[in-house]
C-alpha cells in the first residue's frame, strides 16, 4: 500500500474502502418486504361528518326532554345508541365517521352531566330520580 503526499498527484494505486451498505433511511430500491396499508384511512371530512351526524342525533334526542331528568335520560339513550352505530361503523364501516360519533357524544355525555350537576348544587336535590 502506498501513501500519498499532499503535494503528489494522485495516486492511483491507492488501496479504497469498500462500499458500505445503505441505512434505510433513504431507500435505493423497492421495499424488500411488503407494505401494508390502511384500507379506509381516517380523514378528517369522516371525523367532521361523523361528529356533525352525532351532534344532531344528539341534538335531537335532548329536544325531547321537558326537563333536566328527560333531558338527561334521553341524553344517555341517545348517545348509547351512538356509541352502538359507533362500534358497527369500526367494524364494517368507516372509522373516521365512528371517531367523530365518538367525540361528539363524550362531549355530549359531559355536558348533560355537568346540567345534572349544576341543577343538583343549585337545589340540593337529586335530579334524575
Amino acid at each position: 500500500m502506498t501513501i500519498a503526499r499532499p503535494d503528489s498527484g494522485p495516486d492511483f494505486g491507492a488501496v479504497r474502502p469498500a462500499p458500505r451498505t445503505p441505512s434505510g433511511l433513504f431507500p435505493s430500491g423497492p421495499p424488500t418486504r411488503p407494505t401494508y396499508r390502511e384500507p379506509h384511512p381516517v380523514t378528517g371530512g369522516g371525523v367532521a361528518a361523523g361528529g356533525g351526524a352525532a351532534a344532531g342525533w344528539l341534538l335531537l334526542f335532548g329536544l325531547l326532554g321537558t326537563d333536566v331528568a328527560s333531558y338527561a335520560w334521553w341524553t344517555v339513550i341517545a348517545g348509547l345508541l351512538a356509541g352502538v352505530t359507533a362500534l358497527v361503523l369500526v367494524r364494517y364501516g368507516d372509522r373516521g365517521v365512528a371517531t367523530g360519533v365518538a367525540i361528539v357524544t363524550a362531549g355530549g355525555w359531559s355536558i348533560a352531566a355537568a346540567v345534572v350537576a349544576v341543577r343538583w348544587a343549585t337545589s340540593g336535590d337529586w335530579p334524575l330520580w
